[in-house]
């Protein structure tokens, strides 16, 4: 073994002297950045970091033409003869000479159009010259902070890893990928393999840089870019964008480029601003600088995106293909002001790879083993792009600085402050932590579960829970006890839990829990506490409906196999039925018509309930499928992507027994389909079926029978496809056969982006229509249109739908608003 290390490190160091590295500036001296370097005549080379400078790894001496491309500059070819390594070769590059030919201005058609149009043309004759291969990539994320806040709503942020200097300004996250990629075009398969990942300060060094999220392609009609934009080469690019010739300029090889200015017809579209790069007869990129702005991308946070593409030409198969690629941004929000830059870089390219049946599977991203533990000595030899000056001393700091960190002294240190029990901890909550032993204790808040109905009154609850994590990898448990107190109701309902998780990759999770508790009348819960509080107590309105159970439960859940998940429960509960205690509300006792009861069956029936009291045993079973299911595995960890291509579905039985009237029993079936399409240019559609049918038709308790979840709050907070808007609670109900179906588009720009001055709002029109049918009652349908993407500036989180409701001949109308958070 130690022989073994002695070779990696000898062989290493003799990869990190076979170099040439340097400095390059501009005419004035000015370091350049994400400048491509590489070896004539071919597509394999590094880029230059944040100080210009470069380590460009060759194999042999002798003589050698390198080659310096950056968009806006003038490409340099080097000839250079190596003696010897490390070979020093600084270079300066001149600003591109752009001219605009004569005939480019007095011709009546716009030449800009015509190059577009080509390139439109070529793109599956461009893109199919590299239907597959394999490549080496690397990737660079960093994040710097400048006047960093101490606090947060109340919280105190720390020095962010330790990054901060005197002003509180720094790095504060640095990372590093390297990686193998397999691509392939028809149909559309990508796997990457990460071989080396390191973050500055963390142990297990894995960073978040994946290959395939920056694999932001123009060639599609369609550019995955913080959010669904469209590509200034679309098919229908036309219709959103304008398009300009700034000039012309030779490449290295001869090769006419043209610079185009894309201009959005709409700024608020969906779309890019800047320029992109043609090669004149191959109508294929040679490069690409362009922005977006926060809003264009729904990042509000954000104020602009900039993305940058070189691509190179590839003599193996006569195709221009991407080489390098950085994406810059600026964050300016709650106090926060953020630079970040991920730069990325391909190399080694094989278009001609041998691919089985099984190169292809649904882990789109695997680690190798070691992965997160290489050593500097390695990362020195393997890495493309030099590190800054900064950055190197940003690693050397934090790596030093974590062992200190990991210490029981420092973590005890850190402990005693954060656990300091303030004037708030009573009603905001506190915990107690032990981060080297690695447990806490934590007690919830008088207004963490503060809430008020017309059962309890005033009504909170306050509980103590400890928390245990045993490894790494995903493995803790956590128990815990609560009560929860009415003032009207004068009633203290205790209940227990424990949970325990073993790990993170099939998440196999047990909890046992019990007590005495509330629950809704409806098992889907659809009103909200905080609706119901605000609703009675500001307009008289209590439309949460609940009794009481005293129960004891288990559960348990796993992902079996990729993309089939399995839960189950058991549980045995008495059910009683409760009535109002308090008639309290800040509004007058006749407004709405005054408070109804308890009882969903008749909300006018203050002394009878809607059912008697019973015991019951619930078995549910519930399996759910994901078909397609792509995942990324982590060292540790196995994190799902799931497949938009397919439709998640889930299947439930319930089985009633054991109840204090057998007559009460029942056994019941249960669907749901969903599933998020994108649309492309052309917006989101989504939908969600529900079904549900009972093997015998029984007079069972109203609890267990199949409901709707309704709606009569001008404001819900629960989500828009889940709930019918207009139907009232508790109305809808069956023990036969039951379905349901949600379907919504958002066209986001497709349409009114087209209208004139209506475009300026950038507001998205969406559709939807929503079906209710049960065996016993008349089918209940919505329609609904509404506006989203409303708000001021870049904070654009307000939606607003008219719908209208049709059942058994009466017809009605109103107003929704939601929040797009939930």
């Amino acid at each position: 073994m130690k022989y073994f290390a002695f070779l990696l490190i000898f062989f290493t160091s003799l990869s990190a002297l076979s170099q040439v590295k340097g400095r390059i500036t501009d005419t004035k001296n000015n370091p350049l950045s994400f400048v491509s370097i590489y070896l004539n005549k071919t597509v394999t080379g590094t880029t230059s970091n944040d100080s210009g400078e470069y380590v460009l790894n060759v194999t042999k001496k002798g003589k050698q033409t390198i080659v310096f491309q950056i968009l806006g500059y003038k490409t340099v070819k080097k000839k250079v003869n190596i003696t010897a390594f490390p070979f020093e070769l600084n270079i300066q590059l001149e600003e591109e000479d752009v001219q605009l030919a004569e005939f480019s201005i007095s011709t009546k058609d716009n030449p800009a159009n015509r190059i577009i149009k080509n390139v439109i043309a070529n793109k599956e004759k461009n893109t199919d010259k590299y239907a597959k291969y394999t490549a080496k990539f690397y990737s660079r994320g960093l994040y710097k902070i400048k006047d960093a806040p101490e606090k947060f709503l109340g919280q105190n942020l720390g020095d962010f890893g330790g990054g901060l200097d005197s002003t509180r300004s720094g790095i504060i996250y640095l990372s590093e990928t390297v990686s193998e990629i397999h691509f392939q075009k028809k149909p559309k398969k990508f796997k990457e393999k990460i071989i080396a990942s390191k973050v500055s300060g963390e142990d297990n060094g894995i960073s978040f840089n994946r290959a395939e999220d920056a694999n932001i392609n123009f060639y599609n009609n369609s550019v995955t870019f913080g959010n669904d934009l469209i590509s200034p080469i679309s098919t229908n690019a036309f219709s959103y964008y304008k398009f300009q010739l700034e000039g012309t300029f030779y490449e290295k090889s001869g090769k006419l480029i043209n610079k185009i200015k894309i201009i959005p017809k709409r700024k608020n579209d969906r779309v890019f601003n800047g320029y992109l790069y043609i090669v004149e007869d191959d109508w294929a990129l040679y490069g690409a600088d362009v922005s977006v702005t926060g809003a264009q991308v729904n990042i509000p946070i954000v104020d602009v995106l900039y993305l940058k593409q070189n691509y190179n030409h590839s003599s193996e198969n006569d195709a221009w293909v991407l080489i390098s690629q950085s994406i810059d941004f600026k964050v300016d929000g709650f106090g926060f002001k953020l630079d970040g830059r991920f730069s990325s870089g391909y190399s080694d390219y094989n278009f001609n790879p041998t691919y089985h049946k099984d190169t292809f599977t649904n882990e789109v991203l695997s680690f190798e083993k070691e992965a997160t533990e290489k050593d500097t000595v390695y990362w020195n030899a393997l890495r493309p792009v030099p590190l800054t000056l900064e950055e190197t001393l940003d690693y050397k700091f934090k790596d030093s600085l974590k062992l200190v960190r990991k210490s029981k002294k420092h973590l005890d240190s850190v402990d005693k402050k954060q656990n300091k029990f303030n004037l708030l901890s009573p009603i905001m909550g506190y915990t107690h932590r032990n981060s080297y032993k690695k447990w806490s204790v934590s007690y919830d808040g008088l207004i963490d579960d503060f809430s008020f109905n017309t059962v309890q009154g005033f009504n909170t609850s306050l509980g103590v829970s400890f928390f245990k994590e045993q490894n790494d990898k995903g493995k803790w448990w956590n128990a815990g006890v609560k009560a929860n107190y009415g003032l009207s109701e004068k009633r203290l309902r205790p209940t227990f839990f424990f949970t325990k998780k073993w790990n993170d990759i099939s998440r196999p999770r047990m909890t046992i829990s019990g007590g005495v508790t509330t629950a809704q009348f409806n098992d889907r819960n659809p009103i909200m506490k905080l609706n119901n509080t605000i609703s009675s107590l500001v307009r008289r309105l209590n439309y949460l409906k609940i009794y009481e159970k005293e129960f004891a439960k288990i559960s348990y859940s796993e992902e079996i196999k990729n993309g089939f998940y399995l839960s189950s429960s058991l549980e045995y509960a008495n059910r009683k039925p409760l009535f109002n205690t308090t008639d309290y509300s800040f509004a007058s006792k006749d407004n709405n018509g005054g408070y109804k009861s308890n009882n969903p069956l008749d909300r006018n029936d203050f002394d009878n309930a809607a059912f008697t009291a019973h015991k019951m045993a619930t078995l549910n079973v519930k399996g759910t499928f994901v078909f397609g299911q792509k995942y990324l595995s982590y060292p540790d960890s196995k994190f799902n992507v799931g497949n938009p291509k397919f439709p998640t579905v889930s299947v439930t039985y319930t089985k009633k027994f054991e109840a204090t009237n057998s007559e009460l029993n029942s056994d019941l079936f249960r669907i749901n389909v969903r599933q998020d399409i994108d649309a492309g240019n052309y917006g989101k559609f989504v939908y969600n079926v529900k079904g549900g049918v009972f093997l015998e038709k029984k007079n069972i308790p109203f609890m267990d029978l199949l409901q709707a979840n309704g709606n009569r709050l001008l404001f819900p907070l629960d989500g828009e496809l889940n709930s019918f808007g207009l139907l009232e609670y508790y109305k809808f109900y069956t023990n036969d056969r039951y379905a349901e179906a949600h379907v919504e588009h958002n066209f986001k720009g497709a349409i009114l982006g087209k209208i004139p001055l209506l475009n300026k709002l950038n507001f998205h029109l969406v559709g939807g229509a929503k079906t209710l049918i049960m065996a016993d009652k008349k089918p209940y349908t919505e329609y609904s249109v509404g506006l989203d993407n409303i708000g001021i500036g870049k904070w654009r989180l307000l939606r607003i739908d008219y719908v209208k409701s049709f059942h058994a001949g009466i017809k009605s109308n109103g107003l929704l608003f939601r929040l797009t958070m939930f």
